[in-house]
């Protein structure tokens, strides 16, 4: 089955087909390097790691570019405020960027170009607009005409008659139109600049991800992609002066993630419910926060809070318990003489053998890792079937069957990022945390166990449920079983 895609230019789900047989160009635009990253920038790095990784699962031979911003006005402004260079505040905040996404699992793309490496080709590329008149010098600046390039408007469906309308722009003098944009700025005192052939200065955003992008891509490339914000101005920008410049197809395919509101409410720094990367992972593993952001489709907004993320949470505690459990059940050794239900192992056998394909076509679907996610709770619920089919005697059809499903998890999960702990290493770490959360040891809940066992050899079955009662409010279950009572924290606590 091909993949298709929803295309943010035509409006609609695309079969996707490459330059380049077997090869994928994909650019993303990367973030501005003056402040740490927050959850709105992780769901859009973990929605393209997510396509990064599927597109090499299916087999293409991917080349991921992902940009940093080091220069611009909000880096400049945090500069001057704590009196240091603007390099030290880039070099910071990309030293930031890099742990946070490594914290999150994230692949490393191809290539991570900054905007200053590339300069010299953005000047080049500015001066060829203006030689075929579609921009303009102004004391300095330079300017994008954007009434000279015909298409302006097509990727956010807009017309220059309704955006000059509905614009709210400050009168500027220096420019011929009001929605001209900048790809050039003339130098202010004591900010940062280059020589150019219009004085000292320095580019606007726009023009880097134009050149970087078709550096390393080619001057028509497959995907570009990033976050519904960027879709007006600055994707429509980087069409314009792109296509401008070569007369080309700028990128065939347009993805666009949306929005994460932090309880209901659009994220901002006004509102002060910016939740940076930090703050989040120094309490949930990362792939809680990677579970959480796939459970919804890419393109939809989500929207985060803490008790969402204790949901994808206990989600992740259930798998790693089944991987847990399969994982013991496979280091015993095959029972020959267990007969099992053929009809119960038909079932549970075409629910197996129908998941791969079932997670593919999700995802060839527009990446519907939210429908692909369901596919592994259908197949856990599945495996944990199996387990007690098993009763811990694997007959040889058994073990071919949770073999077969572990492997899923590790082969398919690796495409979300997802199942990458041992499990027993996890549901210990989970264990140890639950026990300091709950405020109790290992060895209260032993003597209690002692306690417990002793109560019911002397038939004093009120003391007995009265210690299996108060664990449980405490958050802890008792297991019983014919070789002994063992105990494991309640994942709803």
């Amino acid at each position: 089955m091909p993949i298709r895609i929803y295309n943010t230019l035509t409006g609609k789900k695309e079969e996707f087909v490459p330059i380049r047989s077997g090869k994928l160009g994909m650019y993303v635009c990367g973030v501005t390097v003056y402040d740490l990253c927050h959850i709105g920038h992780a769901r859009s790095a973990i929605v393209f790691d997510t396509i990064y990784r599927y597109f090499r699962y299916k087999g293409y031979e991917v080349t991921f570019v992902r940009n940093f911003t080091d220069i611009d006005d909000k880096i400049i402004k945090r500069a001057n405020e704590e009196m240091v260079d603007y390099k030290t505040i880039a070099e910071r905040y990309i030293n930031e960027f890099y742990k946070d996404m490594g914290a999150l699992g994230l692949e490393k793309p191809t290539y991570e170009p900054k905007a200053t490496e590339h300069i010299s080709d953005m000047i080049e590329l500015i001066s060829k607009l203006i030689d075929k008149g579609f921009a303009y010098e102004s004391n300095g600046d330079v300017f994008f005409s954007v009434e000279k390039f015909k298409g302006y408007g097509k990727l956010s469906k807009r017309n220059l008659d309704e955006m000059r309308a509905g614009a709210r722009i400050e009168v500027d003098e220096r420019k011929r139109n009001p929605l001209d944009f900048a790809l050039w700025k003339a130098s202010k005192p004591g900010e940062p600049f280059w020589e150019s052939p219009w004085g000292r200065g320095r580019p606007g955003w726009h023009i880097e991800c134009s050149v970087m992008s078709q550096k390393y891509l080619g001057e028509t490339f497959d995907i570009h992609g990033g976050g519904k914000d960027l879709i007006f101005p600055h994707h429509e920008n980087e069409i314009a002066q792109s296509e401008a410049a070569t007369g080309k197809p700028f990128a065939n395919y347009w993805i666009h993630n949306g929005f994460v509101n932090i309880d209901k409410e659009k994220m901002s720094k006004s509102l002060g419910n910016i939740l940076t990367i930090k703050q989040i992972i120094k309490d949930w593993h990362p792939e809680v926060i990677r579970l959480f952001l796939l459970s919804s489709h890419y393109r939809s907004p989500i929207d985060f809070s803490f008790d969402a993320l204790y949901e994808a949470k206990i989600g992740l505690n259930r798998f790693y318990s089944t991987l847990n459990a399969v994982q013991n059940e496979l280091a015993k050794p095959i029972s020959l003489k267990k007969k099992e239900n053929l009809c119960n192992l038909e079932k549970y056998q075409k629910v197996i053998d129908s998941f791969k394909n079932k997670f593919e076509e999700a995802m060839d679907d527009d990446f519907n890792t939210a429908q692909a996610i369901g596919y592994f709770h259908e197949l856990q619920k599945t495996i944990n079937s199996i387990l007690e089919l098993s009763k811990d005697q694997p007959s040889e059809g058994i073990h071919s069957m949770l073999k077969k499903g572990l492997s899923y998890f590790s082969e398919l999960g690796w495409v979300f990022g997802l199942f990458r702990e041992d499990p027993k290493t996890y549901i210990e770490n989970e264990k140890k945390e639950g026990l300091k959360r709950l405020n109790i040891s290992e060895e209260e809940i032993e003597q209690l166990i002692i306690e417990r066992d002793k109560a019911r050899r002397e038939k004093d079955w009120k003391k007995a449920d009265k210690i299996r009662a108060d664990l449980l409010a405490k958050g802890i279950i008792l297991e019983d079983s014919q070789i002994g009572t063992k105990w494991r924290i309640s994942l709803e606590k």
